[in-house]
């Protein structure tokens, strides 16, 4: 391992999803991410949680909708254990009534203002999170304020999921400013102790905490199709109306759910002509999923799922072409990486009955993340962020982050930890040799010095299958590793006596030198 001039790596970002209608690391537990490996700079260290997590009654029964009887403090330790940052909560489009604050229109001098049901999960994040910085988005508008052909329908029982909330396309308020005004009186719900409602009414929450970052909607070119002018018109709205109350706040834009198919998005949106005058373009975000088609059997996927990373990782050299071109001062946090089954692709066609998900299946997309960690950190991209904490049958059990069943870790939180731990804030970069020839193309290393002076490496396995290998000088030093003999279990960790050893199938492994 070689010291080169390369820049010093100034942070490491873990992220995470939490959706209560996928909690998404983001960073969401999207939950949490990790950006990793790689020669180059992080130009950013932190972590993030993205979905959150239904509220559910420990009583071993579902509580609808198909979703299971997960402990909330187990996973709210889980929460927070990991330590991250731009920590991801997206309350989204499948359950109105657990992400809508507003799911009638104001008429006759009444609202229908009402948090009784968002509020127990959102508290719930916000103070597993305090301490560390989170990113809010209710991402899903209410559907009156757009033109449809008739009211929008949504269930009763706030965990039935529904697919079709999102109708319409064109905004019944051209100015945006309703859309505006909805979002700064939520914000100012959970921020400023409540708010004054459209006619003059004071709605008491007692709340106040920080939100530090706010994101604008989420994957727009699916809810409501939205074009760029549109998007960009409804952000401007939102952030004016958010900043009146808390002008510290930082905003992210886009949430783009397929960005190789969306230049237009990026070209529109980052140029600072297209928006108010005084209109902040804090970060740009948008989505990766590794998603296998039915044929695609498991000793398939690790050729597939690295070669769908790889194709990604080309969009995100474009779009970091147009960010520096246009905003170079923008950030960027991929917010959701994971990987979505196929069988999780028909849940919701009728009678779907969700199939067992092999085990390795798991330790791929810890791979996978790890490498596009990596990549990620080669072209100083701020923040990836690992989807989601909470899946479960009908909402994406494939992403979780932990057992459904019983809200305890799986693999995949185990790796973001492992590399939380390892790599952060001052950290250099240093090259290494490559591997042997027969196995260099399957493993991915990093090589840092701490500023303490330790030296780690990152190793990645992108095959299902052992490899030995040499690494000078790691004699006396120590493997910490998630791989199929750990499981969902903390990381193992072993003395090393020599300088050959055996990286197991899809292993993520850190090297402590002595």
């Amino acid at each position: 391992m070689t010291e080169d001039s390369r820049e010093s790596i100034s942070a490491i970002l873990v992220a995470g999803y939490v959706a209560g209608y996928i909690f998404c690391l983001d960073r969401s537990i999207h939950f949490s991410s990790a950006e990793f490996l790689g020669v180059g700079s992080v130009r950013e260290c932190s972590g993030a949680l993205g979905q959150s997590y239904r509220r559910l009654e420990d009583d071993g029964d579902s509580a609808g909708g198909g979703q299971p009887a997960t402990a909330p403090w187990i996973v709210n330790s889980s929460l927070r254990d990991i330590q991250a940052d731009y920590v991801r909560y997206v309350p989204w489009l499948p359950y109105p009534k657990l992400g809508i604050a507003e799911l009638e229109p104001p008429t006759d001098g009444k609202t229908s203002w009402d948090f009784s049901l968002i509020d127990p999960m959102t508290i719930d994040f916000l103070d597993a999170t305090k301490g560390h910085s989170v990113i809010l988005n209710f991402s899903t508008i209410p559907a009156w304020m757009f033109k449809t052909d008739k009211p929008v329908p949504y269930p009763a029982n706030p965990d039935q999921p529904v697919w079709d909330y999102t109708q319409g396309t064109e905004p019944r308020d051209p100015s945006m400013k309703e859309i505006g005004d909805y979002y700064g009186r939520l914000f100012s719900w959970y921020t400023q102790r409540g708010f004054t409602d459209e006619f003059g009414k004071r709605h008491e929450s007692g709340y106040h905490y920080s939100i530090p970052y706010w994101e604008v909607l989420n994957e727009i070119e699916f809810e409501h199709k939205m074009t760029p002018e549109t998007y960009t018109k409804i952000y401007d709205a939102v952030v004016e109306s958010i900043r009146r109350v808390a002008p510290q706040t930082k905003f992210v834009g886009l949430a783009l759910a397929q960005p190789s198919s969306h230049p237009e998005q990026f070209e529109y949106f980052l140029n600072p002509k297209n928006h108010k005058p005084g209109i902040p373009l804090d970060f740009i975000s948008y989505h990766f999923y590794a998603v296998p088609t039915g044929d695609q059997n498991p000793t398939i996927q690790p050729y597939t799922f690295f070669a769908y990373a790889d194709g990604f990782l080309s969009t995100v050299r474009y779009v970091e072409t147009i960010r520096k071109r246009l905003s170079p001062e923008t950030k960027t946090t991929i917010d959701e990486i994971g990987a979505i089954s196929a069988d999780d692709v028909m849940q919701d066609q009728p009678g779907h009955v969700t199939q067992p998900i092999p085990s390795s299946y798991w330790n791929l997309t810890c791979a996978m993340y790890a490498y596009i960690f990596g990549e990620l950190t080669r072209m100083g991209v701020d923040v990836a962020g690992e989807s989601q904490l909470v899946g479960y049958p009908t909402q994406f059990p494939s992403v979780s982050m932990v057992d459904w069943n019983t809200g305890k870790p799986n693999s995949r939180i185990r790796v973001l930890s492992l590399l939380r731990e390892n790599f952060g804030p001052g950290d250099k970069i240093v090259e290494t040799e490559p591997f042997d020839r027969s196995v260099d193309s399957y493993l991915y290393s990093l090589a840092v010095v701490k500023p303490d002076g330790k030296r780690r490496i990152l190793l990645v396995n992108k095959r299902d299958r052992p490899f030995e290998i040499t690494v000078p000088g790691v004699t006396g030093g120590q493997e910490d590793s998630v791989d199929q003999t750990t499981g969902f279990d903390p990381p193992g960790s072993v003395k090393l006596t020599g300088e050959k050893m055996t990286l197991n199938g899809l292993s993520v492994a850190v090297i402590t030198l002595p």
